[in-house]
């Protein structure tokens, strides 16, 4: 597993950044289509049709794709982008990720709540722990990471609260399966995209064992 929390499995075909030209796997990688009305598309589900162009999970190489029109270089024709591209890339990854920690909530693989998150951990059952960044600093120094875990604390309890469907959410854990290496590799993608002061992609200790 990368320092960013992505799984590489060595059987996913790699893919391109069309302005960094590095090459890896496409969990690391944004997904983009140009649509019949010669508009980019931001493709978070990676289902849409068309050829994929990629960029690397950045805001700052993201906005450089923007600035130097290199969407119109990886499709080898003139394209629009949208002057918000960056928001809709932003608001679809977290929708993605706000869907696989509810689908892992149905399934009884999520629990929310500082004393169900703290008897999970306990047992060794959690894979993930997700803490709200607005949430007390002495709550959450209570609880430790999962052993082998990660730990993903950049969401807010807000958007925790809507994946659970309550109005917030400080403390939860997933346990370990699809959906805790799905809930790491979305975390890992937003995570690239949202920015912090200076400009600056948020920082890796968002994601991180600590």
């Amino acid at each position: 597993m990368t320092r960013g929390g992505r799984d590489i499995h060595r059987d996913e075909p790699d893919r391109r950044c069309i302005v960094t030209g590095e090459v890896g796997p496409k969990g690391g990688l944004l997904r983009f289509v140009v649509g019949p009305d010669d508009r980019i598309y931001p493709d978070a589900t990676g289902k849409l049709p068309g050829r994929g162009i990629y960029v690397s999970a950045d805001r700052g190489v993201l906005e450089k794709a923007i600035a130097k029109r290199m969407f119109s270089r990886g499709a080898k024709k003139p394209v629009t982008v949208p002057d918000d591209l960056i928001e809709l890339v932003e608001a679809g990854t977290l929708k993605r990720l706000q869907d696989a920690i509810a689908m892992a909530r149905k399934s009884g693989k999520a629990l929310a709540g500082y004393e169900k998150v703290k008897i999970m951990l306990d047992r060794g059952d959690a894979r993930v722990l997700l803490q709200a960044c607005d949430g007390s600093e002495r709550g959450k120094g209570k609880l430790s990471t999962p052993q082998d875990g990660k730990w993903i604390g950049f969401l807010t309890a807000d958007e925790l609260g809507l994946a659970f469907g309550r109005d917030r959410v400080i403390h939860a854990a997933v346990a370990a399966g699809t959906l805790a290496k799905r809930i790491v590799e979305e975390a890992a993608r937003l995570q690239g995209i949202r920015q912090i002061d200076g400009g600056k992609p948020a920082a890796k200790k968002d994601i991180g064992n600590a």
